[in-house]
């Protein structure tokens, strides 16, 4: 489990496709502190450690299978590119965002950017099958970060990106267009799930 709160902006070092896609990530984790099969959410995507080294920089490799690839936007990443990285949540941490799985259900595309203040407001398209669970002031993961839907219209909804959060993740270079991947709120989740049965 996660909470949305972004704790490293990673680098895409290296990615290899050998079956599934291979992916080698720099970080300032402390990788000494690190088990391989460890969980790190990575852009959302709840990722297992098969690999860990200290040059030329700290790095973890993760396995991608072709299924993760299909459902999120893991397949534009490129050597170069900055993920958002948040290690697994263990007892006693503190739960600053929401709970977050970093179980992907599809990808959101950004259908509009523009600075409001000195926040960035940013406007999405939900797919179809998720946008009924996507609601004004509720809670979402969009590329692992834990963001407060603003509005809601249909399939499009909207949050602003306050200057901190574009520090500390990788939401400085969104553009119109991106895909980002979308997991919405367990709670909403369940909510919908128990109004079908009735």
């Amino acid at each position: 489990m996660f909470t949305g709160i972004i704790t490293d902006q990673g680098t895409i070092l290296k990615l290899d496709q050998k079956g599934d896609l291979r992916a080698r990530i720099g970080t300032s984790y402390d990788v000494a502190g690190i088990d391989i099969g460890a969980s790190i959410a990575c852009d959302g995507v709840c990722l297992t450690v098969v690999a860990l080294g200290y040059k030329p920089q700290n790095w973890f490799e993760v396995e991608i299978s072709a299924e993760s690839v299909s459902k999120t936007n893991l397949g534009t990443w490129t050597p170069g590119k900055s993920v958002n990285l948040e290690r697994a949540l263990r007892v006693g941490d503190e739960l600053g965002g929401h709970i977050v799985s970093g179980h992907v259900d599809g990808v959101a595309t950004v259908t509009s950017v523009h600075e409001e203040g000195d926040s960035t407001r940013v406007t999405f398209r939900a797919p179809d099958d998720f946008a009924r669970f996507i609601a004004p002031k509720g809670s979402v993961a969009l590329n692992g970060t834990s963001l407060t839907v603003n509005e809601v219209s249909g399939r499009d909804f909207g949050v602003n990106l306050i200057p901190h959060t574009k520090q500390v993740t990788n939401w400085d270079k969104v553009a119109e267009g991106d895909r980002v991947n979308l997991e919405i709120d367990t709670l909403a989740r369940y909510v919908a799930r128990l109004q079908d049965w009735q």
